[in-house]
């Protein structure tokens, strides 16, 4: 379309004309990168602190415009009672002494003035004197204010003369100076002394604060650490109530959250449970109908078949050799039928499962894919087990030793394979009251699984079957390094009844 632009194209185009850029400037990214990914705790005392430093310049410059003003009444002050005080010393004392020593002593009753400098000189404008305001102060000691305050506090020199006329002839001046560093000195001396009380009191607020915020905020760091948890599903974790009202609201509902996740959770166990349960019936039904109808059928057309076979034999030679082919055919089929009502069989639910120890049903599938994949060598170690552990973990155990057998056979590429199963107990489970613990360990040193591949249904399928118990089921693996499958399945007193 006719007049259409591209915004890299018009951002150029402003910046060359020199209008502002879109662009975060470095100043805008250097505060940003100041301010974010901070805590609040940071946050909220660098807050106060660009306060107090703000407080601490407002009051610096008020102080500055009460000094500077006060100062310049005090030498304005100074000045006049300076030369009120000179004009009545010249009146008094030239009645008294002579013209010559009057002069030379008019200062000495003048030396108490303070903010001004008394320079008296004689007739042709030459000093005879110069005597300090200040008792003592013949010899000052350096400024202790800097220039720079100096500078902002000190007003404008004034100078008046004062005119010394004996008998109706001027034979002198007095000279009047403002001298405001006595002035200044103390105006640096208050700042100093409020400056060297508030950086305390400050420091002091600020550690105060930072404590008071850390107590504040330490509810939040408790919700965060408590979603950490439930993202670990660790929803039985629960947060105590904190002062502040807002932040126990935010509390009160993580907890009925994490209430509700375990609720939840128990409820998901209790129907997989009886999922598990309802699909184990069927596939038991299932596998039973196969094995008293469909097998005891197929049995009997094999009977027949080959009876027929039998028969067959006493028919003429055109008759009976195309006969018997057709018998062999059927006799073929039948005993491929066989076969997979087998395999189905043993898919459904091993018949021997409930009759014949755990540790020969596992050991035997083991052995049977080790025929299978001759290439690979395949380990089964068993200890301390039970003839069985009931129906529920017995088929479980089996299901995911076939499942995890099947899943390194198709996709692992594995050399060796081991598996081992057993009791166990330890201190976590001692803690929760579960003193025994069946441990299945299903390990290769195939090419290990791919962290960016789903989940699949075999692996779905096992972690559902297992937590239905209330085990654990964990998959360590590292490409090129293999996989190694880790189920815990607690035991109780009833299961560790039965006879070895």
């Amino acid at each position: 379309m006719h007049g259409r632009k591209d915004w890299s194209t018009l951002i150029s185009a402003q910046t060359d004309a020199g209008m502002p850029s879109l662009r975060p400037g470095p100043s805008t990214r250097g505060l940003r990168a100041l301010w974010h990914g901070r805590s609040v705790r940071s946050q909220l005392i660098l807050v106060v602190l660009l306060i107090e430093l703000i407080a601490g310049l407002l009051g610096g410059a008020v102080t500055i415009i009460q000094a500077r003003i006060s100062t310049r009444v005090e030498v304005a002050a100074s000045m006049e009672l300076a030369q009120l005080l000179v004009s009545e010393a010249v009146a008094l004392m030239q009645q008294e002494v002579p013209a010559e020593k009057f002069l030379a002593d008019l200062s000495s009753p003048l030396r108490l003035i303070r903010h001004v400098r008394i320079v008296v000189k004689d007739a042709a404008g030459s000093p005879l004197t110069v005597r300090p305001s200040v008792v003592g102060s013949e010899s000052l000691p350096p400024p202790r204010a800097p220039a720079w305050f100096a500078a902002l506090i000190a007003p404008p020199i004034a100078v008046r003369d004062v005119a010394v006329i004996a008998n109706g002839q001027r034979i002198g001046t007095v000279e009047i100076v403002t001298e405001p560093r006595d002035e200044i000195e103390e105006a640096w001396g208050n700042i100093v002394a409020i400056g060297m009380l508030a950086l305390p009191v400050g420091i002091a607020v600020i550690a105060i604060l930072y404590v008071l915020f850390g107590r504040i905020l330490d509810p939040l760091t408790g919700v965060a650490r408590g979603l950490a948890d439930l993202e670990q599903r660790n929803y039985q974790v629960r947060l105590p109530l904190p002062w502040a009202q807002e932040l126990a609201a935010i509390t009160d509902r993580f907890n009925a959250l994490a209430q509700a996740l375990d609720g939840v959770r128990t409820e998901n166990k209790t129907l997989n449970h009886r999922l598990l349960t309802a699909q184990d019936d069927e596939r038991k039904r299932t596998a039973l109908e196969l094995h008293d109808e469909v097998g005891p059928s197929l049995f009997g057309l094999k009977a027949n078949a080959s009876s027929m076979a039998g028969t067959a034999a006493a028919l003429p030679d055109p008759i009976r050799g195309k006969l018997i082919e057709r018998v062999h055919d059927s006799l073929a089929i039948i005993e491929h039928l066989q076969a997979i009502n087998r395999s189905m069989l043993n898919r459904l639910r091993p018949m021997a499962l409930g009759h014949v120890p755990l540790h020969d049903i596992l050991s035997e599938l083991v052995h049977d894919r080790a025929r299978q994949q001759p290439q690979t060598a395949f380990s089964f170690a068993a200890d301390k087990l039970v003839r069985s552990y009931g129906e529920a973990i017995d088929l479980t155990i089996y299901r995911c030793v076939q499942e995890s057998l099947t899943n390194v056979v198709r996709h692992a590429q594995a050399r060796e394979v081991y598996v081992a199963l057993g009791e166990a107990s330890d201190d976590a489970a001692a803690a929760e009251k579960r003193s025994r613990q069946l441990t299945l360990t299903i390990r290769d040193d195939g090419r290990g699984i791919d962290p960016a591949a789903p989940i699949g249904f075999g692996v779905r399928g096992m972690r559902e079957r297992v937590q239905a118990l209330g085990g654990s089921y964990q998959v360590d693996s590292e490409a090129g390094r293999g996989t190694c499958v880790r189920i815990l399945i607690p035991l109780d007193d009833r299961q560790g009844a039965l006879a070895t």
